[in-house]
């Protein structure tokens, strides 16, 4: 289970798309029509009126240029902290996890600019939810100047049989990215070669990891800053990151959004 998790990840990190309205391809839609000239022909002559072909079937999706791309900074609220951030507060309206209960709210900062990607059913827990088995990814956004950072939860049971356990019930911050790097990376994480630096941070009573990664072969950034913690029946981890062209200028941004979020 755990390796096909990991090969569709690697597919929605190459592909993923700003929030946007996609037509119906053509072979799901009603009106598509079989490519045989025999079956075209029988439909042109029971046809009174005819409308290009390409008014009854959509053929392809949308272009990109034509997908509507909205800056979370039009329609999130200014962040209390710095005026030069928004504040994203996860809801029950945001994700299935959240409306099934098996995510507590989180909220982290981010530049106005930035933008919300899409994640597909299989990789939003959507299809699993309220017993999913393996990590999914909560949220996505990203901004192709400075980076991308997403939301991924794991089941507690995946990591501890102990209900409700704390991050030192389940062991070492090496133990949790080793668990989860791979769906961090969208492919592999080795940890003895790419994990740079550890710490442990506590925000009133709940633990935070920090990472400091550097994965040269990820197809999420070559640059990574993390931060995980448990509660309830999860374990959520926040990472942040950059490729190489990115990162010189970005770091300061990445790390700023790390240091805001909670659970």
């Amino acid at each position: 289970m755990a390796s096909a998790s990991v090969s569709s990840l690697s597919s929605i990190f190459s592909s993923s798309k700003p929030l946007s309205s996609t037509r119906t391809k053509s072979s799901d839609s009603p009106f598509f029509l079989q490519s045989s000239s025999s079956s075209r022909r029988q439909f042109l002559k029971g046809s009174t009126v005819l409308l290009p072909l390409t008014t009854l079937i959509p053929l392809h999706s949308p272009p990109p240029s034509l997908a509507k791309e909205v800056e979370v900074g039009s329609y999130l609220p200014q962040s209390g902290s710095d005026p030069n951030f928004v504040l994203f507060q996860a809801s029950s309206k945001d994700t299935p996890a959240l409306r099934a209960g098996n995510v507590q709210p989180y909220q982290f900062v981010l530049p106005p600019t930035w933008k919300q990607l899409r994640i597909a059913n299989i990789l939003s827990g959507n299809y699993c939810q309220p017993k999913c088995a393996e990590p999914w990814i909560e949220v996505k956004f990203e901004d192709e100047k400075q980076g991308k950072v997403q939301v991924v939860a794991s089941p507690l049971i995946r990591l501890t049989n102990k209900p409700n356990a704390t991050l030192e019930d389940i062991g070492s911050p090496e133990k949790i990215i080793g668990s989860l790097g791979p769906f961090v990376t969208g492919n592999t994480l080795d940890l003895d070669e790419e994990l740079l630096e550890t710490s442990i941070e506590k925000i009133g009573d709940q633990t935070y990891y920090r990472y400091v990664l550097e994965t040269p072969f990820a197809l999420t950034g070559s640059h990574n800053i993390a931060k995980a913690t448990a509660k309830g029946n999860t374990v959520i981890l926040f990472v942040a990151s950059a490729n190489d062209k990115q990162w010189p200028t970005s770091k300061k941004t990445l790390k700023a959004i790390v240091d805001s979020f909670n659970v």
